[in-house]
């Protein structure tokens, strides 16, 4: 059910007593509200330039491609812009994201149960792209007093097969959802989804919140776009290992190496990966320095991109059929 008759939130507007004033709230109701009204009453609303404003929320780069950036949040999230909204706004002024969305959505759910108000679940929602499909939809970004991921891993299906990795964004599906009714021109910020009781918590208990749905950057396939990663790679800024994710595992390294450099002999402890780049016997003519100089190039860059740097913690190689030994850069 959508929530209209709200009309233009201000900053300090008691959003729990807009909301109950505007649709009789139920016990077992899961109230979705955008995050834009959300960030209006919070004082969230700047004059400043997008760009500045951009920056200024952006904790990572991970893609640009004609003036759109897609990037990491100060909060974790990866979205277009940081979130940053020039819509339904005064000329000249921003919508940033809510500092503390899963903390808003907390504070919405107690200002609606006090004075013996109903337990309703709260899910604040933004809208997001996604990187393999076309258009866009509502996902969770804060929410409060809702199971908001529903793991199924270890139960068996209807066939006896153990399930693995399924685990639906229940709160990703209610925005979506919510959605449907609110939608983008309608002026209503926020709707009621009425019949999923079962999925709300208990008076106090407000849940894990949205940050639950946020996957961290070492378990993070795509931590930057396609020419974003080569470019990282080739700078090998430490600060960049981020985007990489987590290390890959010394058998991992030792056969992309092996692949980037057929002439090199390279091999591993498990702790440590070694590599003697075979140079030519004798005194290096310019033609071999500079082939030995393009093998090592390439080795240092594939290396960094799969999380592992030369190793200076440890003493150097002896003998001389080590030329590089890589470590991971992060444990």
């Amino acid at each position: 059910m959508p929530v209209t008759g709200i009309g233009e939130v201000e900053v300090g507007d008691d959003l729990g007593a807009l909301f109950s004033g505007a649709l009789r709230l139920e016990d077992g109701d899961i109230l979705v509200v955008t995050s834009k009204v959300v960030s209006k009453a919070e004082g969230r609303v700047v004059t400043k330039e997008r760009a500045t404003a951009i920056a200024d929320e952006t904790a990572r780069v991970l893609a640009r491609r004609a003036g759109t950036s897609i990037v990491r949040t100060h909060h974790g999230f990866v979205m277009a812009a940081a979130g940053v909204d020039a819509s339904n706004t005064e000329p000249g002024t921003v919508i940033l994201l809510p500092l503390d969305p899963d903390g808003s959505a907390r504070a919405l759910r107690e200002g609606i149960a006090s004075d013996e108000g109903p337990n309703v679940g709260v899910v604040m929602s933004d809208t997001l792209g996604r990187a393999w499909r076309n258009g866009q939809t509502d996902v969770a970004i804060g929410a409060a007093g809702i199971d908001v991921m529903q793991d199924y891993a270890g139960r068996p299906d209807g066939y006896g097969n153990l399930l693995s990795v399924t685990a639906p964004a229940l709160a990703d599906e209610i925005a979506g959802a919510a959605d449907l009714v609110k939608g983008k021109l309608a002026r209503a910020p926020a709707a009621v989804l009425r019949g999923l009781g079962h999925l709300v918590s208990a008076t106090g208990d407000h849940g894990p919140g949205a940050r639950d749905l946020i996957r961290g950057e070492r378990h993070d396939m795509f931590g930057y776009g396609a020419r974003e990663a080569v470019l990282q790679a080739l700078q090998q800024d430490p600060a960049g290992l981020t985007g990489f994710g987590a290390a890959a595992s010394a058998a991992e390294l030792v056969t992309v190496l092996r692949e980037s450099c057929p002439d090199a002999d390279v091999r591993s402890d498990g702790s440590r990966v070694d590599v003697h780049l075979r140079r030519p016997v004798g005194a290096l003519d310019t033609a071999a320095q500079r082939v030995g100089g393009a093998h090592e190039a390439r080795l240092l860059t594939v290396a960094f991109a799969m999380g592992w740097t030369p190793d200076e913690s440890l003493p150097p190689a002896t003998g001389p059929d080590v030329d590089l030994r890589f470590c991971p850069a992060t444990p």
